[in-house]
């Protein structure tokens, strides 16, 4: 059976879109709080519970809208916020965001609620009563027309562009041609192919967009003089950046590039779209545009992936909140070596153990098994990482440094 046929149950949302996962997302305000809502969801002793949140206790749009589309996230049930108390971002407004939203949510300050022990109590006696209340979540069947799914590249090597995000490529194609979402990003990953990705545009609109883009991102790293080529792809055999953005850019298969998404804004249409995660250009500043690739995923989740593809022909072992993570590699005996973190061996076609076709049918039956509930390697180890920094951005796409 073809697994684009495939069918799964998710959990349908007040909004119509369906979840594959239900999970209570505890949210901290600020660093002070930060504390008592990771041991919240650690003591719950459920891996659907989790923690998210933001350090600074003062204004940065790029946080709040960041936190709000988790909430929204269709892979979230219910919300807790937990504040200290004089931060800028409250957790009573974010929670009457979840409540808007159909789910379950509660918050509360530890100022107010006598200090740390008296303060995790109180939470986790919140959490498992939402548990309860989620068990009631209604379920509808799902196919690939539902699914919203991002890739990022981390620790790339001569596999990647080979196999790696190949499969990735022709999976995505399938998933487009099925009414499905596609989402890639790393545009400073993509320097020297700007003409190949805005000849893709599907629309006028859409080329002014990613040409647009692409100027930011070039002239970023023009300015601090470092492309997005690190030691360890030229330990993996890449040379230069040019090479290792050949691999990047073929992780978006084949199909019209719909538009450019900002971070945090929800996918107005299937199709396949570009996500611009640069800062726009009055907030540059040297390491901003991809810290590690936690912050990727989280900029990808933000947009509504139900799943994210991370592409490595090094190897990595992180996860992710709210959404899980398959970890892909081209590269067999990085596979080999990393069997307990790795998800999906693409070097198989490399050795002539399989060709395209298959690999990419291969592929999309882990993803109708992961979308159906099966953990991927990261969520059954425990791995929750994310990363949500200090960040600039327009809510609409800014054209002025390519119209000049």
């Amino acid at each position: 059976m073809n697994a684009l046929n495939r069918t799964w149950s998710g959990y349908l949302r007040q909004d119509g879109r369906k979840g594959i996962r239900n999970r209570v997302l505890v949210i901290y305000t600020v660093e002070c709080s930060a504390f008592v809502a990771q041991e919240i969801a650690r003591q719950s002793g459920n891996l659907d519970v989790e923690c998210v949140g933001f350090e600074g206790c003062t204004d940065n749009e790029y946080a709040v809208r960041m936190l709000i589309s988790l909430i929204r996230h269709p892979n979230v049930g219910a919300v807790l916020a937990v504040g200290l108390g004089c931060e800028y971002i409250q957790p009573e407004w974010l929670a009457d965001i979840a409540k808007e939203e159909g789910k379950p949510a509660d918050w509360f300050y530890i100022q107010q609620n006598g200090g740390t022990v008296s303060s995790i109590k109180k939470g986790l006696s919140i959490v498992h009563t939402m548990l309860d209340e989620l068990k009631q979540t209604s379920r509808v069947p799902m196919t690939f027309s539902d699914l919203v799914i991002g890739a990022e590249c981390g620790g790339s090597d001569y596999t990647s562009g080979l196999a790696g995000n190949v499969v990735v490529g022709n999976f995505f194609d399938q998933l487009v041609d099925a009414g499905g979402t596609a989402i890639f990003e790393e545009i400073v990953e993509a320097i020297g192919l700007g003409h190949l990705l805005s000849a893709r545009a599907a629309t006028q609109e859409a080329r002014k967009d990613i040409e647009c883009t692409y100027e930011k991102a070039l002239q970023y790293c023009k300015s601090v003089r470092q492309y997005s080529v690190s030691p360890g792809n030229f330990a993996g055999g890449l040379s230069t950046i040019e090479e290792k953005s050949m691999g990047a850019v073929i992780k978006s298969g084949s199909r019209p590039i719909q538009g450019v998404l900002k971070v945090s804004q929800k996918v107005p249409h299937p199709g396949l779209w570009l996500l611009d995660s640069t800062p726009d250009p009055h907030w540059m500043q040297f390491g901003i545009t991809n810290p590690n690739d936690n912050e990727g995923l989280m900029d990808l989740i933000s947009c509504g992936s139900h799943i994210t593809f991370l592409v490595t022909g090094r190897g990595t072992v992180v996860g992710s909140a709210v959404a899980p993570v398959i970890k892909i590699t081209g590269n067999s005996t990085t596979y080999a070596n990393m069997i307990d973190d790795m998800d999906f061996d693409a070097g198989k076609v490399l050795d002539g153990l399989c060709n395209q076709a298959e690999l990419t049918q291969e592929l999309m039956e882990m993803v109708c098994e992961v979308a159906a509930g099966t953990p991927s390697k990261s969520e059954a180890l425990g791995h929750k990482e994310y990363f949500i920094p200090y960040k600039f951005q327009e809510k609409e796409v800014v054209r002025r440094a390519c119209e000049k």
